[in-house]
């Protein structure tokens, strides 16, 4: 493939985005034709299945391994920057549920390595600019509305996550960080900031992971609407609930091993679990 100079590549980009923003109005609605039609079939799948498909997204990772550590480099800033200002203005109870946030806006965030999967897939993968051919999606309006919703989710979470320190250990903040953690370790408070913050943690995670766990795959793979996506995810969650359950778990302990250095983890864990995400779907919603 002959390089480009970044003004030849600025204008490609320019174009998927004029068309990306004059197809953004479809799909958001369900149509009347759409309503006739039958959701996307869905199939059982295993555990081995999960082990493939981690497999085949490790494998898309390597395959991309310099464009894609660029594309995510972005994330561990972010969340660096986060804790940062969670620190410095005395918001430490609000470090955790930052943290944890990226389960929730992980499958919108992961969309343009689903699309990177996909083009590789069909033979016509390009490297890290497939990630902005999301753009050009008939269904960009769809994939936009619905990151809005996982994005309402992850802020409501937040609210929730300081409403329930402050009915434990409130509404005192913390003088320090060491004293912080050692009021949510060794304390009873603490404690029961921790069971019922992990719950609650729990259920916004699971609604996500339920209405979401091939929402965006088939965003990209076939002009649908909202509706048509989650109701397909919802169905595909409730086919299969223990290898969906358990692929939560994946997800989150991936998240969680991730963020222990600084966030540096992610750089590994989100293209191979946003890669991922693609071959799940592929494995659990029957080709047209």
């Amino acid at each position: 493939m002959p390089i480009r100079n970044p003004i030849e590549w600025g204008v490609d980009q320019f174009k998927y985005t004029i068309f990306g923003v004059e197809s953004a109005n479809r799909g958001l609605l369900q149509t009347e034709a759409d309503a006739r039609l039958p959701l996307p079939v869905v199939r059982r799948i295993t555990v081995a299945d999960l082990r493939e498909v981690l497999a085949q997204g490790a494998s898309d990772f390597g395959a991309n391994r310099t464009d894609v550590i660029f594309l995510c480099v972005l994330y561990p800033v972010i969340g660096v920057v986060l804790a940062s200002l969670a620190a410095g203005h005395h918001m430490l109870p609000l470090l955790f549920p930052l943290a944890s946030g990226f389960a929730l806006i992980g499958p919108f965030a992961g969309v343009g390595l689903n699309e990177i999967s996909r083009r590789r897939e069909l033979g016509i993968g390009a490297g890290w600019t497939d990630a902005f051919r999301v753009l050009s999606s008939p269904s960009l309006g769809a994939i936009i509305l619905l990151g809005l919703v996982l994005t309402t989710v992850f802020f409501f979470w937040l609210v929730t996550a300081y409403a329930i320190y402050d009915l434990t250990m409130g509404p005192w903040l913390p003088a320090s960080p060491a004293v912080f953690i050692h009021d949510v370790l060794l304390t009873r408070p603490g404690r029961e900031l921790i069971v019922v913050g992990v719950g609650v943690g729990f259920l916004f995670a699971a609604v996500v992971l339920v209405i979401s766990v091939v929402a965006f795959p088939l965003l990209l793979d076939r002009t649908v609407g909202v509706e048509v996506a989650v109701r397909t995810s919802v169905r595909a969650a409730i086919v299969n609930p223990g290898p969906i359950f358990l692929w939560g778990l994946i997800v989150a302990g991936g998240l969680v091993i991730g963020s222990i250095p600084v966030f540096v983890g992610l750089i590994v864990v989100l293209p191979v679990l946003g890669h991922s995400t693609w071959h799940l779907y592929r494995k659990m919603v029957v080709p047209r």
